[in-house]
């Protein structure tokens, strides 16, 4: 199955870390860069729901998450689709092969002063044609992450600067 990982080390703790993850003032300020991001609901933990908009102009962009596993603040680990305005997952509308359901697996591991984050995702009971849309699609999806890592940074900065 292809994967998609992204690591990454900031310069601050995880229990800091972590709270960007699963606060959800914090969460919208870095998740979805360049546009409005939207969190209507956050629920961390097993079988709990994390409902997510982007909206973009006139336009809005919906994502529903179920988290599977919560290991504060060591691990996260969920379903992750597109969505309606109702949350039922659907298809991609600019994408009709990508993946419904994606696994998400994201760690936090304290080291020294920095704490590391390794996201990995990879398509969940996907088929032959979601598998390789999204094999397609790995080499670019570290623009998206990769943008919100930066946010996540800059922020992280902030918030110690405040203490």
């Amino acid at each position: 199955m292809p994967e998609f990982i992204l690591e990454r080390r900031f310069n601050a703790p995880r229990d800091m870390v972590w709270r960007t993850w699963t606060e959800p003032e914090l969460l919208a300020r870095w998740y979805g860069p360049g546009v409005e991001t939207v969190v209507h609901k956050l629920d961390v933990q097993p079988g709990g729901l994390w409902l997510n908009e982007m909206r973009f102009g006139e336009n809005s962009h919906f994502q529903r998450v179920e988290y599977t596993e919560v290991v504060a603040p060591e691990k996260l680990v969920w379903l992750h689709s597109v969505s309606d305005g109702d949350w039922n997952v659907v298809s991609n509308p600019m994408m009709p092969d990508w993946p419904k359901v994606l696994l998400t697996t994201v760690t936090f591991s304290q080291t020294g002063d920095h704490t590391d984050v390794r996201l990995v995702w990879t398509p969940h009971e996907a088929n032959e044609a979601e598998i390789a849309c999204f094999a397609s699609a790995i080499s670019g999806l570290d623009k998206g992450w990769g943008a919100g890592m930066d946010l996540l940074a800059e922020m992280l900065a902030e918030m110690q600067r405040k203490g």
